[in-house]
């Protein structure tokens, strides 16, 4: 706060200390630039800087006045001071701030009265499948879509990240219901729409895979008889719930594409596994046996993978 003595007033405010010093300079700059009479020295300039986030300065000199009086000069006083407030009034402030959110409605609420729309990314599997009264999500069916028509024969595909912020954008309009056109150059990158794909199944607040089967997967592929290790799996997959069912048959549907174009794209069932495999299915909670986990959720997929047709096929097959 600037205090001149004809009671004009004037607040300064910052809470970066180099934007104060800044100030602080360019206030002295201007009043090296008066008139030789009107002049202030350095040794007449006092300056503080103080824990309590102030900054003091003391000046003999009337700014607004060009001949200034001796009397005016020796009182006058200015006042820098950038702390939003006192202790009181910060305590006052997180006060307020406390009850503003004690009070402020739940996403669900928000939902429920339709100020917030459903997400995609983020949401349950059934209930993405039941707004959009599907049994596989249309994201879903987009990437699988646009990377079966331009990326099987890829490098690297599924392996290869994505640009980041580039996924983060298209997670955005996917979760702002905006028509989604995969085909638009700013997808150009097929890495991005697969890297968004693999972002989607990774953020599933129960994985493709329901945790109440994780430990069931488990012991099947633990199994030491092929036929016996397929038709456990078999059996596990047809109890699923439809929506984790379909969206499984059609994605694996598609990674066995992905995985007849080895000698292109260099990804093998096994590389589909690795890739896929903690991203699909994990326990509800981590133990000590995460390397261990990691191996069976690996050699699940890829089995899956390579049985497909058995593990997916119809009764008669």
């Amino acid at each position: 706060q600037i205090t001149t003595v004809s009671g004009n007033e004037f607040l300064l405010q910052s809470d970066i200390d180099f934007l104060i010093l800044d100030w602080f300079h360019a206030i002295k700059n201007a009043i090296d630039r008066l008139p030789k009479e009107q002049r202030i020295t350095s040794r007449n300039l006092e300056f503080k800087l103080r824990r309590s986030s102030s900054i003091e300065f003391l000046n003999n000199l009337d700014t607004e006045s060009k001949e200034p009086k001796p009397e005016h000069r020796k009182s006058l006083i200015f006042r820098l001071n950038y702390s939003a407030s006192d202790t009181n009034d910060r305590n006052r402030v997180k006060s307020r701030l406390k009850k503003f959110i004690s009070r402020r409605p739940s996403l669900k609420s928000l939902q429920e009265k339709g100020l917030i729309k459903d997400q995609i990314f983020g949401s349950h599997l059934h209930l993405v499948c039941e707004h959009e009264k599907s049994t596989v999500p249309q994201f879903v069916r987009l990437c699988i879509t646009a990377v079966e028509r331009r990326g099987l024969d890829v490098d690297g595909i599924y392996r290869v990240s994505g640009n980041l912020a580039t996924i983060q954008k298209l997670r955005f309009v996917v979760n702002q219901e905006e028509k989604l056109n995969l085909d638009d150059s700013q997808w150009e990158d097929i890495h991005v729409v697969t890297g968004a794909l693999k972002m989607f199944f990774r953020e599933l607040p129960e994985p493709l895979f329901p945790y109440c089967f994780f430990e069931q997967f488990v012991e099947a592929i633990k199994i030491q008889d092929n036929a016996t290790r397929i038709k456990s799996i078999r059996s596990l997959v047809r109890k699923l719930p439809r929506p984790n069912y379909d969206t499984m048959k059609i994605l694996f549907e598609h990674l066995q594409k992905i995985a007849a174009k080895e000698s292109v794209n260099l990804m093998s069932t096994q590389s589909l596994g690795i890739v896929f495999g903690p991203t699909l299915l994990r326990p509800e909670k981590e133990t000590g046996n995460m390397a261990v986990h990691m191996l069976y959720q690996n050699q699940i997929v890829e089995l899956m993978l390579s049985e497909y047709s058995k593990i997916f096929g119809s009764e008669e097959d």
